[in-house]
């Protein structure tokens, strides 16, 4: 990129941010949030479900894996947390708990036993060479450490690439390309996983007829979060009078609003859901402005510094920053 380019798309950028609205306080409630992702939004999904677990009341598992599974190494990140091996497993889930209860000790995360009321949901695909089904197995028994087996639900299908399963979804059911949105029949990734997780839902709305915000979230990013300046959040007109619940929705590896536009964040059915549901969704944004992060992934390994999986984190803390504003009252 010339050096005038460089400044043009910078001014872009920074006239985005200058433009995009406030996140609003809505009375929304802090201690009734739910959270999934796909890759590294689904290991990001589960260090935020560990590290707030008095107040996370589930997570939503999308090809990801268990808790501090790289242990702060790309090197463990690539192989026993995307493609493990007989030399290079998965981390066993007693080594895992080791650290949640040192971290917990040291008022680093809440402690586990917050984990106990929470239901987690799984998926896992048999065409994934992304992120391997053994890796979501290592998620199951990392959270089988504090749940009973009704509490986790673990969906696997056979023909599935490494994808959010979508019925809006374009992709075929075996693809793994961006935008990462595959249709696997009437498969619903985002209406199973928030039955299982809040109970019963109403019919989803046949149109998403809220508000998609585009917001702010320098307010909320230290300058070393990896934080693209927009994030985008969804917001039924229900939810302007307050109670409403939120769901944070996190985007995997090149799915962000700046590399796949809204594509994501429109099709993969969690809007139409919390329309009937009285639910508002966050979804947060990465940039790949981080030299260790080209595509801006959410930081599952490290690289925005060894507390990344605490509620000290800069991405995990601005993400807490943005459920504290929308619960607050207006």
């Amino acid at each position: 990129m010339s050096a005038l380019a460089g400044f043009a798309f910078a001014w872009l950028l920074s006239f985005a941010a200058q433009s995009a609205e406030p996140l609003p306080a809505l009375s929304a409630e802090a201690g009734n949030v739910t959270v999934s992702g796909l890759s590294s939004g689904a290991f990001m999904a589960v260090q935020f479900h560990v590290a707030h677990s008095s107040k996370v009341r589930g997570a939503g598992v999308l090809a990801g894996g268990p808790y501090y599974c790289a242990q702060g190494s790309i090197t463990k990140a690539i192989w026993p947390c995307m493609s493990p091996h007989f030399f290079m497993p998965v981390p066993k889930p007693d080594k895992l708990r080791d650290e949640v209860d040192k971290l917990a000790a040291a008022k680093l995360i809440d402690p586990p036993d917050g984990l106990r009321g929470s239901r987690v949901w799984l998926l896992s695909g048999g065409r994934d060479d992304t992120v391997k089904s053994a890796v979501v197995d290592g998620a199951h028994a990392f959270y089988r450490q504090w749940l009973p087996e009704p509490a986790i639900v673990h969906e696997h299908l056979p023909n599935a690439g490494h994808a959010m399963i979508a019925p809006a979804a374009k992709a075929a059911c075996e693809a793994t390309e961006p935008p990462y949105l595959n249709r696997c029949g009437d498969f619903d990734a985002s209406g199973q996983l928030l039955a299982h997780l809040l109970g019963p839902l109403r019919p989803k709305a046949q149109t998403a007829g809220g508000k998609l915000l585009a917001f702010d979230q320098s307010p909320f990013a230290a300058q070393n979060a990896g934080l693209s300046e927009m994030g985008h959040a969804y917001i039924p007109a229900a939810c302007l009078a307050g109670g409403c619940r939120i769901h944070i929705a996190f985007h995997g590896c090149r799915q962000n609003a700046s590399t796949v536009g809204e594509t994501w964040i429109r099709q993969s059915g969690y809007n139409e859901w919390a329309d009937a549901n009285r639910l508002i969704v966050l979804y947060p944004q990465t940039s790949n402005a981080h030299p260790e992060n080209p595509n801006s992934c959410w930081d599952w390994w490290g690289y925005t510094g060894h507390r990344y999986h605490t509620r000290d984190a800069p991405q995990i803390s601005a993400v807490w920053k943005m459920v504290e504003k929308l619960a607050e009252k207006p």
